[in-house]
C-alpha cells in the first residue's frame, strides 16, 4: 500500500463487450490520476487474479445490468468472494461500482446498489460518484457529463443495435471520472491510515 500510488483493481463482467469498455474507461482515469491499476474479468479469475484484489487498495465492481441487477457471472464471482469474507481479507478497502444497460434507466440502479451491499459485507467504505447530474435541463445536453443522473456510481448507456462504439462519449467521461475519484478518495484514505498509525 502506498498513499502516493494507490493500487486499484477493477473486476468486471462483459457480456458484449460493452461494460469491459466503461471498465476501461474507469481504468484510464485511474492511471491518469496515478493509480496502478489492475483489470480482472470476474468470469476468467485465476489464483492470481484474487490475489491482486486481495492486495489492491481499492475494489471497483462492474457488470452490465441484465434483469434489473448484475450479470449471472458477477453474481458467481460475488459468491466467491464468501472466502474473503470469512478471513476479513477485503476489510476496510474502499470500493466503487459501474454499470451499463441498453435503457437510459434499465434499473441499473439496483446494480449499483447490489455492489454496494456487497461492499457493505464485506466491510469496505463505499466511494460515490461525486457529480451533479447532467442532462436535466432546457440548456443541457445528452454529451454532459453523468448525463443520466446517478450518484451511486457510474452509469452508462449503449443501444441494443450497436456494437461497443455505440458506448455514449459522456458515459465514458463519466467512468473516468469514477476513476480518479476512487484514486484521489484512496490516496486521502491511505495518508490518514498511515498519519494514524504514526
Amino acid at each position: 500500500m502506498s498513499a502516493n500510488t494507490p493500487v486499484v483493481a477493477i473486476a468486471y463482467h462483459s457480456g458484449y463487450g460493452h461494460t469491459a469498455v466503461v471498465a476501461e474507461a474507469v481504468r484510464d482515469g485511474a492511471i491518469e490520476a496515478g493509480a496502478t491499476v489492475h483489470l480482472v474479468k470476474v468470469d476468467e479469475i485465476d489464483d492470481a487474479q484474487w490475489e491482486l484484489l486481495d492486495a489492491a487498495d481499492a475494489i471497483i465492481f462492474g457488470s452490465p445490468t441484465y434483469m434489473g441487477t448484475a450479470s449471472g457471472a458477477f453474481h458467481v464471482f460475488a459468491e466467491a468472494t464468501s472466502k474473503r469474507w470469512f478471513g476479513d481479507a477485503w476489510l476496510d478497502k474502499l470500493a466503487a461500482g459501474f454499470t451499463n444497460s441498453a435503457s437510459k434507466s434499465g434499473d441499473k440502479l439496483h446494480t449499483l446498489q447490489y455492489f454496494q451491499t456487497l461492499a457493505a459485507q464485506h466491510g469496505m467504505h463505499w466511494v460515490n460518484l461525486g457529480l451533479k447530474p447532467g442532462w436535466n435541463a432546457s440548456t443541457a445536453s445528452e454529451n454532459d457529463i453523468n448525463r443520466l443522473g446517478f450518484f451511486s456510481g457510474a452509469a452508462a448507456q449503449s443501444n441494443s443495435d450497436q456494437g461497443v462504439e455505440g458506448v455514449h462519449k459522456a458515459d465514458l467521461e463519466t467512468a473516468a471520472h469514477l476513476g480518479r475519484r476512487v484514486v484521489e478518495t484512496t490516496r486521502i484514505f491511505n495518508a490518514g491510515r498511515a498519519a494514524v498509525a504514526v
